[in-house]
């Protein structure tokens, strides 16, 4: 096995489990691997991937989780540790214009990567924005060095963390919402959708979402958007072939009952199959909240963490719709936004009255566009998400809950109907295959808790040093990656929280001092970093 780019001082037979395979947990476990801990990695699941799922029907083929990806450095990081390339594992294919935008007037607006299209794009909606867009550019761009190559992969253990960067964090306006911020730039009602829906992306309400998630916009404009060649479980199962080439160890359909402990430290796990397993450490990948509330509930230190988290805010869920059509559909790119007739107050029946309002905005990915593989000849395949409430908020008031197990296929067919009537005439009846997820699904096969599907909600009271810690404060040996810890949702997000938990578990067992002193050094923390601020228009 080739030498890890990073040396590190570690004493030998540690050994660590990490649960759930979403790219968060195979981050994880590669990091850790490469390192020379000895991991094994447990997913509930029959296949890898954990909210990155993939099925097939009649020969469509749909990845039924995350589609953008982006920041290319981070994945490409997990294979240089060991002196791999990614491109031996997955190839990544460019997309252009990276999103196609629709309006219910008809208008379209293509989001392209390079400048000088951009620009033209925008001079075409509205000229006399453009002035707006570059100052606007410039403002993001601080934030995504400020927010993104300082500090996403650097673990906030502590609240003096948090106030060593708390300055320029308001100075950059981390305390508005990426809307508001958005809004001071651009005098178009279109433009400032068109700059702030990124957000919900990773799961945030662009009017309550921190001002610090404009970063998004040059992360993409940096490196732009790709698509896995064959779909997004092949960069899954790349990754976990990478893992298996450094001597890891894969156990799938073993779900965890239990995070087994003694006094304050972790021992092990036990699998719902009854077995147990003794380890060194435990990384959850799961759910944060039902890590605590679940995985944890015979730790009495835990009990009081698991009810904090039950009452923050959680994300969204949401309405998937999957399905394959018999023909194509001119116009249709391969990631398409389509707004409905309502922006914020949409949002606010989403995240804040808590109810599935009659309309919506969808996001509809279309990957045969990119990738005919991806549908039998002369037709396509589609996935269509719809932004939906977490069942909290129907079982708060039961006036609010909605039947998605009764009316699920309904509010599916309100969907086909928009998409017929807006961009797709004669969808219905070339529709082949057809299958659908709802928020419940989220709850029970993803177990998300509330069928929350970004878990908690990315707002600056629950960002860095306010979100779940990298390691727990009081349980040795028990660390997180993914959606519910620093730094957030999102391909990008998810891969470097692996990154900033690494750093702290390195640090905590290292037998070298200087290693424990630097625990976010510059190689550990963001290798790629002077690349992605060079490589930015």
């Amino acid at each position: 096995m080739p030498t890890p780019k990073v040396p590190l001082d570690l004493p030998p037979g540690l050994t660590a489990a990490v649960i759930g395979s979403g790219f968060g947990g195979l981050a994880m476990a590669i990091r850790l691997q490469s390192s020379g801990i000895q991991t094994t990695l447990f997913e509930s699941l029959p296949q890898l991937g954990g909210r990155a799922g993939f099925f097939e029907l009649e020969g469509y083929k749909f990845d039924m989780g995350p589609t953008v990806i982006t920041a290319p450095d981070t994945l490409e990081s997990l294979f240089a540790l060991s002196g791999r390339k990614m491109q031996d594992y997955v190839e990544l294919l460019p997309l252009s214009p990276m999103y196609r935008l629709f309006w219910e007037d008809g208008t379209r607006f293509d989001y392209h990567q390079d400048e000088k299209n951009l620009l033209a794009e925008i001079k075409r909606l509205s000229p006399e924005d453009v002035e707006g867009y570059h100052r606007y550019f410039n403002y993001a761009l601080e934030v995504f060095k400020e927010g993104y190559v300082k500090l996403c992969h650097v673990p906030f253990q502590s609240f003096w963390d948090m106030a060593k960067v708390a300055p320029q964090l308001l100075r950059l306006s981390a305390q508005v919402s990426v809307y508001s911020k958005v809004k001071s730039f651009f005098k178009s009602e279109k433009l400032r959708q068109a700059f702030s829906f990124n957000s919900l992306l990773i799961g945030g309400n662009p009017f309550r979402a921190s001002a610090i998630y404009t970063l998004i916009h040059p992360l993409e404009r940096a490196q732009g958007v790709f698509w896995a060649k064959g779909g997004t479980h092949v960069l899954v199962n790349g990754l976990g072939k990478l893992f298996q080439d450094l001597g890891g160890t894969i156990q799938l359909s073993s779900p965890v009952d239990e995070i087994l402990t003694k006094g304050d430290q972790v021992t092990g796990l036990k699998l719902k199959s009854g077995q147990t397993k003794n380890f060194s450490m435990v990384v959850s990948n799961a759910d944060v909240t039902n890590t605590y509330t679940k995985l944890l509930r015979n730790t009495p230190t835990a009990a009081s963490h698991g009810q904090r988290l039950q009452k923050k805010s959680h994300s969204m869920s949401l309405y998937v719709l999957y399905f394959g059509t018999n023909k194509k559909f001119p116009g249709i790119l391969h990631h398409n936004v389509m707004f409905g007739p309502r922006y914020k107050e949409l949002l606010t029946d989403i995240f804040d009255r808590g109810i599935v309002a009659d309309d919506f905005s969808l996001y509809l990915h279309a990957p045969s566009v990119s990738d005919p593989s991806m549908a039998p000849a002369g037709g396509e395949c589609f996935y269509v998400l719809s932004p939906v409430p977490h069942l909290g908020h129907g079982r708060k008031d039961p006036q609010k809950a909605y039947d998605w197990k009764g009316q699920g296929a309904a509010y599916g067919d309100r969907i086909i109907d928009y998409l017929e009537k807006h961009a797709m005439p004669g969808l219905r009846e070339s529709i082949v295959v057809r299958e659908e997820r709802t928020p419940l699904d989220f709850e029970t096969t993803l177990d998300s808790y509330l069928g929350a599907a970004f878990s908690l909600e990315p707002i600056l009271t629950q960002s860095a040093f306010f979100r779940v810690h990298n390691r727990d404060d009081r349980l040795k040996g028990l660390y997180f990656a993914g959606a519910g810890t620093h730094p957030g949702a999102g391909i990008p997000g998810v891969v470097g929280s692996a990154q900033a938990t690494a750093s702290v578990i390195f640090a905590d067992y290292s037998n070298s001092e200087s290693q424990k002193k630097d625990a976010t050094s510059r190689e550990l923390r963001a290798p790629a970093a002077d690349q992605w601020t060079q490589s930015t228009p």
